[in-house]
């Protein structure tokens, strides 16, 4: 079967992230549109993490990319699948970086609303890996710029993972182009997409 690129979106994003966009462009290009997989996610971490194992199921062959919260979801995934995971700026304690929102919040590149509920804390705690299993799995982009989270926290929950630390971009890495193709040729799918192997 056909591997696929699963990209899981951050906190108040979407499949309109330009990162998202980005990505499936660039497969769409190259005649591969149908390997690309971008969901709207839930609110809710336990439907999120319900709709992708249960209505995309992804498989060992299958790359994860998950940004932000989305990494949340990606690692949890690729230790249940066995599958490889891209963390983009990956949140690895959202609970607790999270803890300030409660009730209605807007998406940011719809305004639609969505209420989110401090339940909803506790779920992404059940989701929380104390330690990865096989690291080379696992490719982390980390900036040292992200105004948001703290790249040391992310590099030191992925040991012995691939990393590409960043001295400066930011939590929503305005320069993705600059490291799609890596993020392709760790998915297997750079000879495929015309990117750098």
């Amino acid at each position: 079967m056909d591997t696929r690129l699963i990209y899981l979106h951050g906190f108040r994003s979407s499949p309109s992230s330009f990162k998202a966009r980005m990505l499936g462009e660039r497969l769409a290009l190259a005649g591969l549109a149908h390997r690309f997989v971008c969901p709207q996610l839930p609110a809710s971490p336990r439907e999120a993490i319900a709709l992708v194992s249960e209505g995309i199921m992804p498989r060992a062959g299958d790359t994860l990319v998950g940004s932000s919260l989305g990494g949340l979801y990606a690692t949890w995934l690729a230790e249940q699948t066995g599958c490889r995971a891209v963390l983009l700026n990956p949140a690895v304690h959202p609970a607790r970086d999270l803890h300030h929102y409660d009730g209605p919040l807007t998406m940011f590149h719809s305004d639609e609303p969505f209420d989110f509920r401090q339940e909803y804390l506790g779920q992404m705690r059940d989701l929380e890996i104390d330690r990865i299993t096989r690291a080379e799995r696992y490719f982390l982009v980390a900036a040292k710029g992200d105004e948001l989270l703290d790249w040391r926290e992310m590099v030191g929950h992925y040991p012995g993972a691939r990393v590409k630390l960043l001295e400066g971009s930011d939590h929503g890495l305005s320069d993705f182009a600059d490291h799609i193709d890596e993020v392709l040729a760790f998915a297997g799918l750079a000879s495929v997409c015309g990117g750098k192997t």
